[in-house]
């Protein structure tokens, strides 16, 4: 028994019970979750409807990240999931969803304020500023 995304096996509005009308059909047709993990990037291709392609990622390590105060946005690598407000298993797991919170890699973050405002960043008191 396969996912299905159909409404006729559910009750009408008086509470009264619908016939099925007809076999399942294909666009009534669910697909599991990808539960993406955090790794080595591995991603599947899924034909849809229209012969289009969706991309199923199940293993991601890099993603692209915003420093919203400062308007920069970089790919960075994704160190660890640290919080999930849904549930503490999915933290456990490294499973990677919408709203997660993850630790990412700053040095693009880093090289950017370093070129952009000519300052370290996050150094010791008295550190050089690195040319390169």
């Amino acid at each position: 028994m396969g996912i299905s995304r159909d409404t006729w096996h559910k009750r009408r509005k008086t509470g009264g019970k619908r016939k099925p009308l007809h076999k399942k059909r294909k666009y009534e047709l669910g697909r599991p979750p990808a539960n993406t993990k955090l790794g080595v990037k591995r991603v599947h291709v899924l034909r849809v409807r229209g012969g289009n392609k969706k991309f199923r990622a199940l293993r991601l390590d890099n993603g692209n990240f915003s420093w919203g105060s400062e308007g920069c946005t970089r790919k960075s690598r994704i160190i660890d999931v640290v919080y999930n407000a849904s549930n503490n298993e999915l933290v456990r797991t490294k499973t990677l969803v919408k709203n997660c919170i993850v630790q990412i890699d700053s040095g693009p973050y880093r090289q950017w304020y370093e070129a952009h405002y000519a300052l370290p960043l996050g150094r010791k008191k008295g550190a050089k500023l690195v040319s390169g």
